[in-house]
């Protein structure tokens, strides 16, 4: 996929905020407290043959300002929180991943952030070990993307691998994408950091353990993998079983439900290409609610699992 250079200082900086935005706001909006955490942070679904298990690496809370939705006033925003029960000052943003296991073997949906992250995220290597499972006993990794708080849980900060037997499966536009020397040459000095934060994780990463695809393969001959592209140039959706008893993994496709759900045509500011983010969130919005399976989002309210209902023209994400 190639991109302008004006496009490309876009999407850039749009990283730039993606990557920061919801660390600072954690950091610094003391007037907005603490997150709240659930009494637990695993949730499981039996799903046909296969378990799907959300597993929650932590939270940040960030406050609810101008800018957060780029087409909608903050008062509109802070409306459709209302409408929803939520706090409208501010919103607790989960980092969910997700526990398939099928077949004898266990798949992670997205990585978290290891020890790597913000305070308060880094939870997912004690949830596992609830969940009396190693980090060594992952035997694949699903990425839907590249950005930090997806990625940057494949590796700790002394380098070592945090799953050093699971093959990591990575759609290669965002391959291509964020390992090119010529758009991180390109990038502006805010936005480096997240093709650094790739570069960091999958160079010298052992040759045999990353396994690129095209959004749309097959994977283990049992993972459906769907172009989901807009939030970043190789998003993708990734779902396994069929009809009521199907899991698809969004990823950042809505990002948080109260907003970019019941309103798909919002764009949330860490969309790299905001129109055709919004393209993709009504397709696969619609898509959802015809199949009427479970859904994950990795930014959705822990349990993050649930299901797409459409009424009329509008769509809602009803938690599991």
């Amino acid at each position: 996929m190639r991109f302008p250079r004006r496009q490309l200082l876009q999407l850039s900086l749009a990283l730039g905020a993606a990557l920061a935005s919801p660390w600072l706001g954690a950091q610094t909006a003391s007037n907005v407290g603490a997150a709240t955490y659930p009494a637990s942070g695993t949730h499981s679904v039996q799903v046909g043959d296969f378990k799907v298990t959300a597993i929650l690496d932590g939270i940040s809370r960030r406050p609810m300002s101008e800018g957060f939705v780029r087409n909608a006033t903050v008062e509109q925003a802070k409306a459709a929180l209302a409408l929803h029960g939520l706090p409208t000052d501010y919103l607790d943003v989960p980092y969910t991943v997700f526990l398939v296991e099928a077949d004898g073997k266990r798949y992670l949906m997205d990585s978290g952030f290891a020890d790597n992250g913000p305070p308060g995220t880094g939870k997912l290597r004690d949830q596992l070990a609830k969940l009396n499972i190693e980090p060594a006993q992952i035997d694949a990794v699903l990425m839907s993307h590249l950005h930090g708080d997806h990625i940057n849980g494949l590796r700790q900060k002394d380098g070592n691998l945090v799953y050093p037997n699971a093959t990591i499966y990575i759609p290669e536009p965002e391959y291509a994408f964020w390992m090119s020397k010529e758009k991180l040459d390109a990038a502006p000095e805010a936005a480096r950091g997240g093709f650094l934060a790739v570069r960091r994780v999958l160079t010298d990463y052992p040759a045999d353990k990353i396994k690129r695809f095209t959004p749309g393969d097959k994977l283990l001959d049992q993972f459906d993998t769907i172009q989901a592209f807009g939030h970043s140039p190789g998003h993708t959706a990734i779902a396994i079983g069929a009809g009521k008893h199907r899991f698809t993994f969004l990823g950042d496709t809505a990002h948080f439900p109260a907003l970019f759900v019941s309103n798909p045509d919002w764009q949330v500011q860490f969309d790299m290409n905001p129109e055709q983010a919004r393209t993709t969130r009504q397709a696969l919005l619609n898509r959802m609610a015809q199949e009427g399976g479970l859904v994950g989002g990795y930014h959705f309210p822990f349990p993050s699992l649930g299901h797409i209902k459409k009424e009329g023209e509008r769509y809602h994400f009803v938690s599991e």
